[in-house]
């Protein structure tokens, strides 16, 4: 594929047709070119890149992949109206947008508003470099601000030198602390007695672990792992340089299409060994994922949104209970808007979620790069789909951090709900050691 890549950056067509894209267009204008390439079964990964930012996701089920190297233009937020500026910037930058062919947006956000370090804490960015694949379809887009056309390509053709591969290195993952456990389930404690005091009727708990290494951790193995063992969820990763936020998830937050939205009300996680999935204690907390999502986007939308019937839902080797939830939007509405009514949703953060984010603030829930926030893509007519970011590991160089919650409603055991969490951290575990994932818990 990198041969094919470089000859078209080396045709006369492409540099003609971008000088014809870009005449008379302000400088900040983002300018979009679209090529089919040769068919055939091409890894994506192996163009991802040493130094430059990326962005991945695939669906492996469906044979769809796309990889973004480089940015032609980004916007990054944070505070408490991020939403908002990421929205008004996309607006910006698609009130403009000259292109031909497909023109495409990433985003990717943390789960609070000061959260997200070392990356963004919310991000859009239009890639320099895109890639997409559908079967043995694949096709590039090329972008650029029109005030950079003149060294567009050079700067095209230097994006194009993949990473050195080296495997992954050898990782130590040491067992848990008994005292790891003891914590858990002091904090799991905490928030049952919030609970039984009427404050809240749920609260997600996350833990983390940490992995090291004795070389840099690269993303490559890892996402080649999760396309073999997570063929129904979304694996996506964003890194650059040594950091990446890598992961596979199962749960849609928002998909948008031309007016139509839908969302999945996910909630309870049965694994080999767990208590049933189809417990009074999992139907509770998915009425309450469900009512709530209903509840914050009715507005938006001109009747009451839809909610189907739960049904089992399977994640890699997990399974969980979802009801698809599925409305007309209000003219004008944007994604963005919807995403601001959305997130968090009670899936992710708990129910009231106002006390519900008071009380983890107040209990010092602290959550790695963007684990239970959001990773999606938008299209130039302002449709789009964002995933909750769950299943993930924040690598940093040498070191991995695993993360994972459980949703903790009255009836919970601190035991039983931290099995949850190994269970979910087993995802990665699993494709760091490049073997199925053992069976073994949506909420985080």
């Amino acid at each position: 594929m990198i041969t094919s890549l470089r000859q078209l950056l080396a045709s006369t067509e492409l540099a003609s047709q971008l000088r014809q894209l870009a005449a008379g267009a302000p400088a900040a204008t983002p300018l979009s070119l679209t090529h089919e390439l040769p068919a055939g079964d091409h890894d994506l990964l192996d163009l991802l890149p040493a130094a430059a930012p990326f962005w991945f996701s695939a669906r492996p089920n469906a044979a769809e992949a796309r990889l973004g190297i480089g940015h032609a233009l980004q916007i990054a937020s944070s505070g408490p109206h991020r939403f908002a500026a990421l929205d008004q910037a996309f607006k910006g930058f698609c009130r403009d947008w000259r292109h031909q062919g497909q023109a495409l947006a990433f985003t990717g956000f943390a789960f609070a508003d000061d959260g997200g370090g070392p990356l963004a804490n919310a991000l859009l960015a239009i890639p320099a470099i895109l890639l997409s694949r559908h079967g043995r379809r694949c096709s590039v887009t090329f972008s650029t601000p029109a005030g950079h056309v003149g060294d567009a390509i050079e700067r095209w053709q230097a994006l194009l030198a993949p990473a050195a591969r080296h495997g992954l290195p050898a990782l130590k993952i040491a067992p848990d602390n008994p005292l790891t456990a003891s914590a858990w389930n002091a904090r799991v404690q905490a928030a049952l007695r919030a609970i039984a005091d009427d404050k809240l009727a749920k609260l997600v708990l996350s833990r983390s672990r940490r992995l090291e290494a004795d070389g840099d951790i690269e993303a490559r193995p890892i996402l080649a792992a999760l396309l073999r063992q997570q063929p129904d969820s979304l694996v996506y990763a964003h890194g650059h340089g040594r950091h990446c936020f890598i992961g596979a998830t199962p749960e849609r937050l928002l998909e948008l299409r031309a007016g139509r939205l839908e969302t999945d009300a996910l909630a309870g996680t049965a694994w080999p060994g767990s208590p049933a999935l189809d417990s009074s204690k999992n139907r509770h907390e998915q009425s309450l994922v469900s009512r709530a999502i209903v509840a914050a986007l009715a507005p938006l939308c001109r009747d009451t949104p839809a909610v189907s019937p739960p049904e089992l839902h399977g994640a890699g080797q997990l399974t969980h209970l979802r009801s698809r939830i599925s409305g007309q939007t209000r003219p004008d509405t944007t994604l963005f808007d919807l995403l601001r009514a959305l997130h968090p949703t009670p899936a992710v953060g708990g129910y009231p979620t106002p006390a519900a984010l008071d009380w983890l603030a107040a209990h010092g829930e602290q959550r790695n790069g963007w684990y239970s926030g959001g990773f999606g893509c938008l299209t130039a007519d302002g449709d789009g789909e964002i995933a909750v970011a769950l299943r993930s590991a924040l690598i940093h160089g040498r070191t991995l951090d695993l993360q994972a919650g459980a949703g903790i409603v009255a009836g919970s055991d601190p035991a039983t709900e931290f099995a949850e969490t190994d269970a979910k951290m087993a995802t990665l575990l699993a494709a760091l050691r490049s073997e199925p994932a053992c069976k073994n818990g949506t909420d985080g």
